[in-house]
Order: structure tokens, then C-alpha cells, then sequence
């Protein structure tokens, strides 16, 4: 799975500001901290879904070092590995269509963080690139 470190921090209007240290860009806030945590995943879906529309890889999360995290739900997870698998390989979402002989808007749905994918479709995905998707439980 993948959990993004987050930085909560005390604002003085009596909220908390959230932060990612390995996604600049992805913050929130929110009256408490467990409000802040909520919001927090949105904000880094977001952020994730702008890397991936300006074709940059995204960066897997660091160590939490004692930190809260969010945790991505295992379909965007798998959505997220698979963006950065196309990106390692140079390949663009085109290719990837030829390579499972699917149309390219079924594709540019896969890919979206915003659509609800089977993780089957991914676990396919992945495997045209010799990987396996490989849930854990924490």
C-alpha cells in the first residue's frame, strides 16, 4: 500500500494545515486534526491526479518516521503504480491501449483517479509490464 506522510501543523486561526513532504503542492486543513486527515486524502488525490495529467512521475511515499500517513485506497494505488510503471518504460497511454487492445477511452478512464475502476483492469495492466499488483494488510 501506499502511505503518504503527512506534516499536521497548529495554524493560528484555530485550524491544522496539512502537508506532504513528498508531494509538494497537496495541502489542506481542517478545524481537527482527524477533519484535517479527512480532507487530507482529497487533497493528495488531486495533486496526484495533476502529476499524472502533466505525464510526471509520481513520487512513492517516504518513510513515516513516527508521522500520521494517508493511505491511498488500493485501486488509486494501483492506479498511481501503474502511471509510474508507463512512465519507467517511456510508453504513453496509446501504447498501452495496443498493448492490451483496448480503446484508448477505456485507457484515459483506468488511468483517472476520479473513475471507478475494477482492480482486475489494473492487475491486467500491470502484467503486460512483467509486474503483480500485491495487496498487503497492516
Amino acid at each position: 500500500m501506499l502511505a503518504y506522510p503527512v506534516v499536521l501543523t497548529p495554524d493560528d486561526n484555530d485550524t491544522f494545515l496539512v502537508t506532504f513532504p513528498d508531494i509538494p503542492g497537496a495541502l489542506t486543513y481542517g478545524e481537527t486534526e482527524t477533519e484535517a486527515l479527512v480532507w487530507a486524502l482529497d487533497a493528495l488525490e488531486t495533486m496526484l491526479a495533476s502529476y499524472m495529467d502533466d505525464r510526471q512521475p509520481i513520487p512513492y511515499p517516504s518513510s513515516a518516521d513516527g508521522r500520521p500517513t494517508v493511505i491511498l485506497p488500493v485501486v488509486i494505488a494501483g492506479k498511481v503504480i501503474l502511471h509510474n510503471t508507463l512512465m519507467d518504460a517511456g510508453k504513453r497511454k496509446a501504447d498501452l491501449a495496443r498493448m492490451l487492445n483496448m480503446a484508448p477511452a477505456l485507457i484515459d478512464r483506468l488511468l483517472s483517479l476520479r473513475h471507478k475502476s475494477r482492480i482486475e483492469q489494473i492487475e491486467t495492466a500491470l502484467a503486460a509490464f512483467g509486474k503483480r499488483l500485491v495487496v498487503d494488510v497492516m
